[in-house]
């Protein structure tokens, strides 16, 4: 927005700071009978640019280059290589066949009278980095197994973002692919990934990419990101990928080489460049991109996208690129079901709507509403973004029941209106989160949110979060409290390296209580490498934090096994404020088999009278504890009974689970020791009835 800065991640103006085979052939059961592409009608291609190995063997090249007269592709290596001239179609590409090449080939392209040799826009990989030669890759090649995944909808799903280069201390997809079962365990359906597109340099956030098709070399090979899906499918885990189609990083991106087309200055962004999307020569952009997320779906078994800051997509085509995307990624499925999550800051609600309703067809939407007010919740702090919101019980209940706490108020911090109605819109649509990459980072030392708050504040939340009818999202580690800070990290050295530096200070400066020269001067600088391993997990933190990874682990298995909470129903429940930082929901079930979450991240607090219709216990029944955050296993204080003779008595810093049981033969609680002993038992009763242990 205009005069205001967000809360997505900078660093400078110039990056952003965060952020099969031929026709007939078969890669993994999923056939794909291929067809003729833009200005081609002899050759089948599967995609139409990029290198792709051919049936009868070698090694078919096309590339856009509207500009250029002559291209050719230069094979092997500096002291071996081999020239194959380019044929210009009369379309801006240019095509050719080399029956020498094949999976494996080194190659780079020679424009016009330039000397220099330039890799593949549409490279599948770069083994040496984004300004060295590309590799043919033949995806066909990998077997895979998960000939009976049927992919993953938005409904149900708990997502967990990953960054592949600080999950391990081998910071590779075969290290990551070890905790997948855990992960599984733990109760997590969907993963994350952040973006693994090609960008330079030995670490990074991966919102700097430049080869949009190659998966970055240092995580490992692109058959080893592969594997990863399949074992993740395999322990039914989905896995979606980050991308970034809003603008590309600083260095390595030679785009413009092949065509100036592909951006524009009709528009801006934060990070770089436009892409030029609805301007003189987008269609083949347009194709390029809409042609990356088909390519991750079909060569990757990819179950999505998460599309990295949306609002920054400029199009005013008749339709926007990011409709066209979403039916390009549900055609690249072949009848598997997909999940398109977009972050879209202003909080545009189209994006998620059918096109017979004027939108997008999209999945999901990132709540950055909630995470706001639940910092301010548990922190106090209210200053930049934060400005506008009070963290208050109300505010916990609307999120609760309608998504978005803004749709269309105004908004002080940006100066004007904030969001659009979302009010018809189903609880799944809304990704919630208490942790990401960008907000974690976005404080002077990138401490974890359990570092700024009292344990049992946190615990209270994470119930909150993860029993809630949103989807949930747990960024890596919050799981098991992790001591490891996430920073804004990149390796840019150099005139870049200072900007990106200058550019993160200016950016975390419009929080007060970091612009202050003691505090900027001890900054983490994103060029180091130190500042990058330090944001390394420590898988051995699940046993020496076990109580909150028990606590994670039970509240899943609860959201999972509880077909009240698990149904995620339009309008399944409803809120009241019973004090100043205490409020309860109520989950409507059938036959009144309806569920209570009382959450007070207050002082302890008795309510007598008790004058709230949503306390009432259904009829002839008592409310009895299903869960509590006070749990001593879990670090809490121990529990005691919420509904007593002596009315509610809520305790401080908790959150508290009831269900109903019964009423006949039983009698209200004293809430005395044998009481209390009671109740106990009944509480492992009904846990071990879910599957909770």
């Amino acid at each position: 927005m205009a005069g205001a800065q967000t809360s997505k991640a900078q660093s400078s103006p110039v990056i952003e700071a965060v952020a099969h085979t031929d026709s007939a052939r078969t890669a993994g059961g999923f056939t794909n009978p291929g067809g003729p592409v833009s200005g081609l009608t002899s050759l089948k291609r599967r995609l139409p640019i990029g290198a792709e190995c051919l049936r009868e063997g070698g090694v078919h090249f096309r590339v856009w280059a509207p500009r250029r007269k002559q291209i050719v592709a230069v094979l092997g290596s500096e002291t071996d290589q081999q020239i194959v001239s380019l044929t210009p179609e009369g379309n801006g590409y240019f095509s050719g066949v080399s029956h020498a090449a094949g999976d494996g080939t080194l190659y780079r392209f020679r424009l016009d009278d330039d000397d220099t040799l330039y890799p593949d826009p549409a490279s599948r990989f770069q083994p040496a980095g984004p300004s060295g030669p590309s590799r043919v890759v033949d995806p066909g090649a990998f077997a895979w197994t998960d000939r009976d995944w049927k992919g993953a909808s938005i409904r149900g799903q708990v997502i967990y973002e990953m960054h592949v280069g600080t999950f391990t201390p081998a910071r590779t997809w075969a290290a990551a692919m070890r905790e997948l079962a855990e992960l599984a365990r733990l109760g997590v359906t969907c993963l994350e990934l952040m973006p693994i597109s090609e960008f330079p340099g030995a670490f990074g956030w991966g919102y700097d990419g430049v080869d949009l098709f190659a998966p970055t070399r240092l995580y490992g090979e692109p058959d080893d990101l592969r594997r990863f899906v399949d074992r993740a499918h395999g322990l039914g885990l989905a896995v979606i990928l980050d991308v970034v189609y809003n603008h590309l990083g600083p260095d390595g991106n030679y785009l413009k080489r092949f065509s100036p087309d592909y951006f524009t200055d009709r528009h801006r962004t934060d990070w770089g460049e436009a892409l030029n999307f609805d301007g003189p020569g987008s269609g083949p952009v347009r194709e390029f991109f809409l042609t990356n997320a088909r390519a991750w779906i079909e060569e990757f078994h990819l179950d999505g996208l998460r599309l990295d800051a949306t609002q920054s997509i400029f199009d005013d085509s008749p339709e926007h690129l990011l409709a066209a995307l979403a039916r390009e990624v549900r055609a690249a499925a072949r009848g598997r079901a997909t999940i398109i999550v977009a972050e879209n800051e202003p909080q545009h609600t189209r994006l998620v709507r059918s096109a017979e309703r004027g939108g997008y067809g999209l999945d999901a939407l990132w709540n950055d509403d909630l995470h706001h007010s639940a910092v301010v919740a548990l922190t106090g702090k209210t200053e930049a973004y934060y400005t506008d919101y009070n963290g208050s019980p109300q505010e916990f209940i609307s999120a609760a029941k309608w998504g978005y706490l803004y749709q269309g108020q105004r908004y002080k911090w940006q100066r004007g209106r904030r969001g659009t109605p979302a009010l018809d819109l189903p609880p799944e649509t809304f990704v919630t989160f208490i942790e990401n990459h960008d907000q974690v980072a976005n404080s002077a030392q990138g401490h974890r949110l359990h570092r700024l708050t009292s344990p049992g504040r946190y615990r209270a939340m994470t119930a909150y979060l993860l029993l809630a009818p949103g989807t949930p999202m747990l960024f890596q580690g919050q799981e098991f409290a992790s001591s490891a800070p996430f920073h804004y990290f990149a390796d840019h050295q150099g005139a870049l390296g200072t900007k990106v530096h200058e550019g993160r200070a200016a950016f975390l400066a419009q929080f007060p209580s970091i612009a202050t020269p003691e505090v900027m001067a001890v900054l983490p600088d994103p060029t180091a490498v130190d500042t990058f391993e330090r944001c390394t997990l420590d898988f051995g933190e699940r046993e020496s934090h076990e109580s909150i990874y028990l606590m994670h682990r039970d509240l899943l298995h609860l959201r999972r096994r509880d077909p009240v909470l698990s149904a995620q129903r339009p309008r399944g429940l409803d809120g009241a404020v019973l004090g100043p930082e205490a409020f309860v929901l109520r989950f409507f079930g059938e036959a009144a088999a309806d569920r209570l979450l009382v959450v007070n991240l207050g002082a302890d607090l008795t309510l007598n009278p008790a004058p709230e219709p949503l306390l009432a216990p259904p009829t002839d029944a008592l409310w009895r504890i299903l869960w509590s955050s006070d749990e001593v296993r879990y670090g809490g204080a121990g529990v005691a009974p919420v509904e007593t003779r002596q009315n509610w008595r809520i305790p401080g810093h908790a959150a508290v689970l009831l269900e109903p049981q019964p009423a006949s033969g039983m009698d209200d609680p004293a809430g005395g020791t044998e009481e209390e002993t009671e109740e106990a038992e009944v509480r492992r009763d009904a846990l071990r009835r879910l599957g909770v242990e």
